[in-house]
C-alpha cells in the first residue's frame, strides 16, 4: 500500500491546525463595551471557543476557516445581566395562587424552561434567580450549564425565611389545617439565630450561590403587611455571618424602612426593591457599600394590575396599589444620591422576556441611557463578583454578546428589540 507523500501530509496537518483554531469575527457597526462612556465605531470582536480574544478597530479580514458575523448595521453590547428574576413562575393573577394545588414540581420545572429560553432570546445571557420552591432554580441552573436546556447562565438563591415571611413561608393565607399539614415541609422557615443559622447551612449544602431573605413583608404574598420588618437584628446578623462563613452573599427583599435599616446594618450585600427607602437608609447603604436592585418593572406591573377587579386576591390588591407606584421614584432618588445600582426586574412578576422594559423606566427616572446599560453589564457583573468573566466586551471575557438594530443611546427602546444573542460563543439568535 502506498503512503501519502510528505507534502500532502504536511498540507493536511496545516489544514487541520487551521480548522482547529478557526475563529469567529463579529464586524460591529457600533460597540458599547460596557466600560467606556462612549460607543466605538467599526469594530471587530474576535472569538475563540467561548471567550473573546480581541477587540480591534476596523473590520478585520477573516483567515481561512474563520466565520464572519456581519453586524455592521447594529450596535453590539455585552450580554445583558438581570440581577433579580424568578424563572420558575410568572404572575397570572388570582389563578396563579391556586396553581400550587394542582401543579407538580415537574410541571413547574418544565414551564421554567420556556421562561429561561425567552429570557435568553431577549438578550439576557446571565441572571440572578432570587428564589424558587423545591430548589428548582438550582436544578434549572445546572440543567442549563450542562446543555440540557437553553437559557441564561444562572446564579441561584437559597431562601431563608421566618414564620409568615414573604420569602420562605409558603403557608401564608392557607387555612389552619393546611398550615399544620404543610408545616413539616416548610423547611425554609426558622425563628431565632440558631434555627436560621441551620437553614443557611442547609442552603450551602443544597448548592445555592447566595442567600435570599425577606427583611420586610412583600406585595404578592397572602399576608397583610408589605412593610413590616420580619427579622430581629440578631436574626439578620446570624444569617449574614453564617453565610459569610460559607462564602455566600445575602440579598434582602425589602420594602419597609425599618426592615431595610436592620438588613443594611447586619451587612446584607444588596437591597431588592427598596420602596420606602429614606435618606437615612441611603446614607447607611453608601457607608456600607450596599447594592440596590430596583425592580421598577415589577412595581409598574402590579400597580397596573391592581386596578383590575379580581386580578389579585383582596389582601394583595391594596399592597400592589400602594407600593407599586413608588418604586420608580425611589430609584430616581437613590440614583441621584449615588447609591450603587445594578439592573434587576423581578421578572416572574412581570412577563419573562420583557426584561428590557426596565431600561425605559430607568431612563424615564433620569438615568442616562449609557448608565442604564452599564447597570445591566459592568455594574451587574460587579454585583455578581464576576467582573473577570462577564459584563464587558474585552479580551478574556466570556463571549456573551447581543446586538440591537440602531443606536440605543439615541433611542433606548431599541434595547427591547434584540436581534442577535451569543452566549459563551454559541449563537442563539441571529
Amino acid at each position: 500500500m502506498r503512503l501519502p507523500c510528505r507534502p500532502l501530509l504536511a498540507a493536511a496537518a496545516l489544514l487541520a491546525a487551521g480548522l482547529a483554531h478557526a475563529k469567529t469575527l463579529i464586524h460591529a457597526g457600533s460597540l458599547i463595551d460596557g466600560r467606556a462612556d462612549a460607543a466605538r465605531k467599526a469594530v471587530t470582536v474576535t472569538i475563540d471557543g467561548d471567550r473573546i480574544t480581541g477587540v480591534t478597530d476596523g473590520y478585520t479580514a477573516p483567515a481561512a476557516g474563520d466565520t464572519v458575523i456581519d453586524l455592521k448595521n447594529a450596535t453590539v453590547l455585552p450580554g445583558l445581566i438581570d440581577c433579580h428574576v424568578h424563572l420558575t413562575s410568572e404572575q397570572s393573577g388570582a389563578a396563579g395562587y391556586t396553581e400550587r394545588f394542582y401543579l407538580n414540581p415537574a410541571d413547574v420545572a418544565l414551564h421554567s424552561t420556556v421562561y429561561a429560553k425567552r429570557t435568553l432570546l431577549a438578550g439576557f445571557t446571565t441572571v440572578r434567580d432570587c428564589g424558587a420552591g423545591d430548589k428548582l432554580n438550582l436544578a434549572l441552573r445546572d440543567a442549563i450549564a450542562k446543555g440540557w436546556v437553553v437559557g441564561p447562565r444562572i446564579f441561584a438563591a437559597g431562601s431563608v425565611g421566618t414564620t409568615g415571611s414573604h420569602v420562605g413561608d409558603a403557608t401564608n393565607g392557607l387555612n389552619t389545617q393546611l398550615q399544620e399539614a404543610l408545616a413539616p415541609y416548610n423547611t425554609a422557615v426558622g425563628n431565632g439565630p440558631d434555627q436560621l443559622r441551620a437553614i443557611v447551612r442547609q442552603r450551602y449544602k443544597d448548592g445555592a450561590d447566595f442567600i435570599k431573605v425577606s427583611s420586610t413583608g412583600g406585595v404578592l404574598s397572602l399576608a397583610k403587611s408589605g412593610q413590616a420588618p420580619l427579622y430581629n437584628d440578631d436574626e439578620l446578623a446570624a444569617v449574614v455571618a453564617t453565610a459569610r462563613d460559607y462564602g455566600l452573599r445575602v440579598a434582602a427583599h425589602a420594602h419597609g424602612t425599618e426592615g431595610m435599616l436592620r438588613a443594611v446594618r447586619a451587612g446584607v450585600y444588596s437591597i431588592e426593591h427598596g420602596t420606602y427607602m429614606t435618606d437615612e437608609v441611603i446614607a447607611l447603604m453608601k457607608e456600607k457599600g450596599t447594592w440596590y436592585v430596583p425592580t421598577i418593572s415589577a412595581g409598574r406591573f402590579v400597580a397596573e394590575k391592581s386596578k383590575i377587579d379580581g386580578y389579585f386576591p383582596a389582601v394583595v390588591r391594596p399592597k400592589a396599589a400602594a407600593i407599586g407606584p413608588l418604586i420608580q421614584a425611589t430609584f430616581q432618588h437613590a440614583y441621584q444620591a449615588g447609591v450603587k445600582i445594578a439592573f434587576g426586574t423581578d421578572q416572574g412578576v412581570a412577563p419573562h422576556g420583557d426584561n428590557a422594559k426596565e431600561f425605559l423606566y430607568m431612563t424615564e427616572a433620569g438615568m442616562p441611557p449609557m448608565a442604564a446599560i452599564q447597570s445591566a453589564t459592568l455594574r451587574a457583573a460587579q454585583l455578581l463578583e464576576m467582573e473577570k468573566d462577564l459584563g464587558t466586551v474585552e479580551a478574556g471575557k466570556f463571549a456573551d454578546l447581543v446586538a440591537v438594530p440602531g443606536d440605543p443611546l439615541a433611542d433606548i427602546k431599541l434595547m427591547t428589540t434584540v436581534t442577535f444573542v451569543m452566549k459563551a460563543g454559541t449563537v442563539y439568535k441571529q
